[in-house]
């Protein structure tokens, strides 16, 4: 049975607890991009605020699985507003930009519809990084291959949730069996329904053939980024001699990719024998 998480973004309160969790559980080192070194200290300074909020992370990244959006809506009067909190990662789409356009076969989908990047095929090409609709998956200048969040792939096949789902506080994001979890989530919609929120509707149910991770919103999915038609790139048929060039051509990339990595490690960037 396929196992998903289901995200009620209407009792998130953007504590970020799933962000932690995340990089714990999978050992995700702080993005580059949001430290640098100043002159005196001893250890890397934040610099990256965003000016959105109190969202300090911007986006996701190779080392960002996931990304806790904070959304202020304000009347042009200022009269009222209100938060709008959204945990986001990878959907785990059904029909999966990434995976259909690896010409190495490194995304996978595995027995329980989790999609992950294989680190030990993966060749750098970053077809992956265009081809998702969501913006999800990073290339890492560290690793040169790609990355995302995995659903905790060691985690649930050995009985576990997932880490985020584990840390949330409010229960806003639920792990479990797909169906289980669309029951919840349609349960919760009409609750919100018969309460007064009109805009309230779940995104995930058909998107991209279906998301393993799917959402209750309490506005329209642009308004959190989510494009209301995901274009998702399918698996191109190449014949016999087009396939053998490809592999041809993924293997020199592996090749140039590996040579640079020895070339990096060397003191001073230069290569020895």
């Amino acid at each position: 049975m396929a196992k998903g998480m289901f995200v009620d973004t209407s009792i998130c309160t953007g504590c970020k607890a799933c962000q932690v969790a995340c990089k714990e559980w999978n050992g995700l080192d702080a993005e580059p991009s949001h430290f640098k070194q100043e002159a005196g200290m001893p250890y890397p300074v934040a610099f990256n605020f965003t000016g959105n909020s109190y969202d300090n992370t911007g986006a996701l990244s190779a080392t960002d699985w996931r990304h806790v959006l904070f959304i202020e809506q304000i009347n042009y009067r200022r009269t009222s507003s209100r938060w709008l909190f959204m945990s986001d990662s990878c959907k785990h789409c059904t029909d999966a930009a990434c995976l259909n356009v690896c010409p190495v076969e490194a995304i996978e989908r595995t027995d329980l519809g989790n999609v992950v990047v294989r680190q030990d095929k993966c060749v750098g090409m970053r077809l992956c990084n265009k081809a998702c609709p969501y913006g999800v998956v990073k290339y890492s200048e560290k690793t040169r291959t790609s990355h995302k969040c995995t659903l905790c792939n060691d985690r649930i096949h050995n009985g576990l949730g997932t880490a985020c789902a584990k840390a949330c506080p409010t229960g806003s994001i639920l792990f479990g069996e797909v169906p289980e979890l669309k029951a919840k989530a349609d349960a919760r919609l009409a609750k919100l329904r018969a309460l007064g929120d009109a805009k309230a509707n779940i995104y995930g149910y058909t998107e991209a053939g279906g998301l393993k991770v799917f959402y209750l919103l309490l506005d329209n999915p642009a308004v959190y980024g989510l494009p209301d038609n995901p274009v998702i790139p399918q698996r191109k048929r190449f014949s016999a001699l087009g396939s053998k060039l490809g592999v041809l051509m993924a293997g020199m990339v592996a090749l140039i990719g590996f040579r640079e990595r020895g070339v990096s490690k060397q003191p001073g960037g230069t290569e020895t024998d």
